[in-house]
């Protein structure tokens, strides 16, 4: 199967946190045998490089021929649904689908694809869209499992003998609320001098697994999430997290002792972050999220495109002038 990624959230050299998670997903489905190729359009950087890309494409197309054009986020589908060589897949990653004017788009064009995939139960019931594929983005359960807190700490020079809290993302997007979590910490801290935060935030993912491991406990505060991948990640390490309900987290998380679902109010974070901090140790998290290994989610993706081929080999079977199709009665 040959399969074109049409994305506008891929890792460059200036943003190299930026859809690793789609980096990592296109490298899983290469590794189960895949064929992939990634055109990237660096919407973030100007947007018009929208419009660029569908000259792009149609070039690179001229040249290429996929079995699946698997897109990634709503404005690199439409410049993916401007041409008719390949069925298209859509994935919504993340709360645009019902959150700022971006969700009008959303519902616009959702239903011009050939199948659409969300990541969580609540996008798909927010979204509205009964035929979404609720996969989330899977996690490399390799790169992100338990090392010895200590030695991480070590790696990462951060201090040996206080209490981490790691807030991992993009603090200068305004849903990520990083000002909840400045006024939790600013009282906690106050409490408790021992307690420390640490902001990761434009590193390359590969230090990630590193400060995951060296954290007492993982904090997101978001409005909205698709299915965060911080959360993922630091269940892999058997992290304990304090999150709000956004996304899939409390399905995530869900039963994990030393793991915790916070509103928004600081004073409960602070509550929250205590009572994890006070779990002193390492969770079973990683049994929770063993069954999002990346592999796995690559595979489940993998069927839907087989599926998206079929109905598009339908479609194209299907008579257009109004006649029975061959066999039928007249």
């Amino acid at each position: 199967m040959r399969v074109l990624v049409v994305t506008n959230m891929y890792p460059q050299p200036e943003t190299p946190a930026f859809g690793v998670f789609v980096e990592d997903q296109v490298k899983s489905l290469r590794r189960i045998g895949v064929e992939v190729d990634v055109f990237f359009m660096n919407g973030r950087k100007n947007k018009l490089n929208y419009l660029a890309a569908y000259p792009r494409l149609w070039n690179h197309l001229r040249k290429n021929r996929y079995d699946v054009v698997h897109a990634h986020y709503v404005f690199s589908g439409l410049v993916a649904r401007a041409q008719w060589q390949a069925p298209v897949v859509l994935t919504h990653h993340g709360p645009e689908v019902f959150m700022t004017w971006e969700r009008h788009v959303c519902n616009m064009a959702t239903g011009w694809f050939h199948k659409v995939i969300v990541v969580s139960e609540e996008m798909k019931e927010r979204l509205g869209y009964e035929d979404a594929i609720v996969i989330p983005c899977g996690v490399d359960l390799e790169r992100f499992s338990p090392v010895d807190k200590l030695e991480a700490r070590r790696k990462a020079d951060l201090p040996l003998d206080k209490n981490l809290v790691l807030w991992a993302g993009e603090f200068f997007r305004p849903e990520k609320r990083y000002e909840i979590v400045e006024a939790a910490m600013a009282t906690l801290t106050a409490e408790d001098p021992d307690v420390e935060l640490v902001t990761l935030s434009g590193q390359p993912h590969t230090v990630v697994p590193t400060y995951m491991n060296a954290a007492d406990v993982l904090l997101l505060t978001s409005d909205a999430e698709g299915s965060p991948m911080v959360v993922k990640e630091a269940m892999a390490c058997n992290v304990p997290v304090v999150s709000t309900a956004v996304g899939d987290v409390a399905e995530v998380i869900g039963g994990t002792e030393g793991c915790h679902i916070t509103s928004q109010d600081p004073a409960e974070v602070v509550e929250k972050l205590k009572a994890a901090l006070a779990f002193g140790r390492r969770t079973n998290g990683r049994e929770a999220v063993k069954r999002m290994e990346l592999d796995e989610i690559s595979r489940r993706i993998v069927a839907v495109y087989e599926e998206a081929i079929r109905e598009c080999r339908r479609e194209l079977a299907a008579p257009t002038d109004g006649s029975v199709g061959a066999g039928g009665d007249a």
